[in-house]
């Protein structure tokens, strides 16, 4: 067995490194807006032999990141004849511009990672996104259904899916009136719904209306899901405790500029700090109390059966209520 003075020493830097894996996972878990959701890259590569292409490509990035910091959907064309590519990005809409041209820079050194050069290629972050095609490339629906994402079990009890379906009325019925960009909820269920920019209004009220039907079909009773159709796409979250308040009551709060993302952030490092600061500074007292002691220090042993639980618990409970306001 160890000695009491062991156990003095051992005990905090346990509860330090407890606390420190706690509050990691937490702040992991706060949703980023430049995480990736899926990618799409064309089989055929770009036949340059040239260089032409590469060169129209880049000065389609260039423009497309450029345009990133004050609109939040750009659509253009580079290059003449044979060589013409056109491209476009789009940003979800509560995003701020900051976040927007933040979001869109990364996506072409991600599509140059993912994709290499392929003639046509989409790559889709959790805030933005961006594609681009060669001239004479195959067109798809717009009604395609191009990545799911469905959560598991249901645990939103009885009547959740009537929750859900009344949720997702209020998204088509809004979002024609809305820009191309609506979130609404009702009870717990929280969801978004955009349509790409071009898209006319009646075009995205069909859209969302057919992402909602696949989002019923594909993911069931499942509490949380992503429908990514060609020409929009909708998000939804059943919260047990109620939706979190929002900034606005019609914009889903960006996750780098709310309470949600770099708020949640700032919070739980400044008590991972705190705590990590306390935890050594219990360490450096203890130890210069006993090089100033000459007789050995007697250890009220009921320490030891003191639950770390019990400080983490409510701890974790002030970091989760930070996330969610």
């Amino acid at each position: 067995m160890g000695s009491p003075r062991n156990t003095l020493y051992t005990v905090p830097v346990l509860l330090v490194i407890l606390i420190i894996l706690e509050l990691t996972s937490l702040s992991k878990s706060a949703p980023d807006y430049t995480s990736l959701v899926y990618k799409g890259c064309a089989k055929q590569d770009l036949a340059d032999p040239t260089g032409v292409y590469s060169q129209a490509l880049s000065a389609l990035f260039g423009t497309l990141i450029a345009q990133s910091s004050k609109a939040k959907f750009f659509k253009t064309t580079t290059g003449s004849g044979q060589t013409t590519i056109n491209g476009l990005f789009q940003c979800r809409g509560d995003l701020s511009n900051v976040d927007c041209y933040n979001c869109v820079s990364r996506l072409p050194i991600l599509i140059d990672k993912l994709c290499g050069k392929p003639i046509a290629a989409r790559l889709q972050l959790f805030g933005c996104y961006m594609l681009y095609e060669v001239a004479g490339f195959s067109q798809i629906s717009g009604m395609e259904m191009l990545y799911k994402t469905c959560s598991g079990t249901n645990v939103g009890g009885a009547g959740y899916e009537e929750k859900r379906d009344t949720a997702f009325s209020s998204l088509a019925n809004g979002i024609g009136n809305a820009n191309g960009f609506y979130t609404t909820s009702y009870e717990s269920v929280y969801v978004l719904g955009q349509c790409e920019g071009d898209v006319g209004s009646a075009d995205c009220v069909e859209c969302v209306k057919n992402a909602v039907q696949r989002a019923q079909v594909e993911c069931g009773s499942s509490v949380s899901g992503q429908i990514y159709l060609h020409k929009c796409f909708i998000s939804y979250s059943y919260y047990q405790n109620g939706v979190p308040k929002r900034s606005s009551s019609s914009s889903y709060t960006s996750p780098s500029s709310s309470g949600s993302g770099q708020n949640t952030g700032k919070t739980v490092a400044i008590i991972l700090g705190g705590a990590a600061g306390v935890g050594f500074l219990v360490i450096f007292l203890l130890f210069a109390r006993n090089l100033t002691k000459k007789r050995d220090v007697r250890i009220n042993m009921s320490f030891k059966t003191v639950e770390i639980s019990t400080f983490l618990i409510p701890l974790k409970r002030v970091i989760t209520k930070a996330m969610g306001e």
